[in-house]
């Protein structure tokens, strides 16, 4: 069976063919993120019309290099949200309108849900129930994969995400944007063991908050430079990195207690952290956990993944209609 799946959440524009929500025949991604590094972040309106422009060039390109024609695809996938809701709105108009020139059925995924779909594509000997932290820009979730398509969250950030904590620590070095891939870069150059930035934990709960660490670096940057110090970027990096990662591994390796899962997963853009990925690892083997992570391509936002859900989604009978629309803020566990 042969899905394709858009994305187009933020400001990856994406399409790709799967069948059998395994193997991966074709993943376009056009990104804008040139036009938004002058503004250390991504400007929703230019997201928008860069969708716009490139999105039927991205789903032929997409059909073209699966080797596939209308007919053959089977059923199409969207990310219906969250995400940014002008964003949202041209890939869902799409899909929209393919699904009813092509007479296919149009299966509407969480975005979230796409993220950890990428580990099926990544190996495909995985199957639930497991456990998996999602990291990205705009989340931080640890989620209990029951069922295909049924999820419980565990933990989340009660503040900033962890991606969004990397892009704010980026630009107040003067890193650029995005923050996440040059601190990972960074890092590597320093010591963390000279610098120590908190880390946040709560009693009887699996949530995260990364607004603490992330005033914690603003404040020695300031003092240090008030007092007319040489800032050593790749060691602030590295214990800002450090402490954010080692969070995020506790957290999840914890979770997996809870639940009693002896396999984890990695999902979602910080996912292709070098330093987390190894931490992951690290913990999981002292544990004696199974890890799953995405290849880097894949923790991207890409239409593959989404692809990947629609097919489990499909298989549950979640299917939509002509009305439906892009929700911004849409809940995983309400699916």
């Amino acid at each position: 069976m042969l899905t394709l799946g858009i994305e187009s959440s933020c400001d990856e524009t994406s399409a790709a063919v799967v069948a059998d929500g395994r193997v991966v025949l074709s993943d376009i991604i056009a990104s804008s993120l040139d036009f938004h590094k002058a503004y250390g972040g991504v400007v929703p309106e230019i997201a928008s019309r860069k969708h716009v422009e490139v999105i039927d060039s991205v789903i032929e390109r997409a059909l073209k290099e699966a080797g596939a024609k209308p007919e053959d695809i089977d059923q199409i996938g969207v990310t219906r949200g969250p995400g940014l809701i002008g964003a949202l709105l041209v890939g869902t108009s799409a899909a929209k309108a393919l699904a009813y020139v092509w007479d296919k059925p149009l299966i509407p995924v969480h975005h979230l849900e796409g993220h950890i779909s990428a580990n099926y594509l990544q190996s495909p000997e995985l199957e639930p129930p497991f456990t998996c932290l999602v990291v990205s820009g705009g989340h931080s979730h640890i989620v209990r994969v029951d069922g295909y398509g049924k999820f419980r969250i565990l933990g989340r950030t009660r503040d900033d995400a962890a991606g969004e904590a990397f892009d704010k620590v980026a630009r107040a070095l003067g890193l650029g944007y995005p923050g996440g891939p040059v601190i990972d870069r960074t890092a590597a150059e320093g010591d963390r063991s000279r610098i120590r930035f908190p880390e946040t934990y709560f009693p009887d709960s699996l949530d995260f908050s990364f607004s603490g660490i992330k005033t914690a670096v603003l404040n020695y940057l300031n003092n240090s430079r008030a007092r007319g110090e040489d800032v050593n970027v790749p060691d602030v990096c590295a214990a800002f990195q450090f402490a954010v990662v080692n969070t995020l591994s506790t957290n999840l390796v914890a979770a997996a207690k809870v639940t009693g899962d002896n396999k984890i997963a990695l999902a979602g853009g910080v996912a292709a952290n070098s330093a987390l990925r190894a931490a992951v690892h690290e913990k999981a083997a002292a544990a004696g956990l199974e890890v799953f992570c995405p290849r880097p391509v894949l923790c991207t936002d890409n239409g593959a993944m989404i692809a990947s859900a629609a097919f489990y989604a499909a298989g549950n009978g979640r299917f939509a209609g002509s009305d439906m629309n892009a929700v911004a803020n849409w809940s995983l566990e309400a699916l």
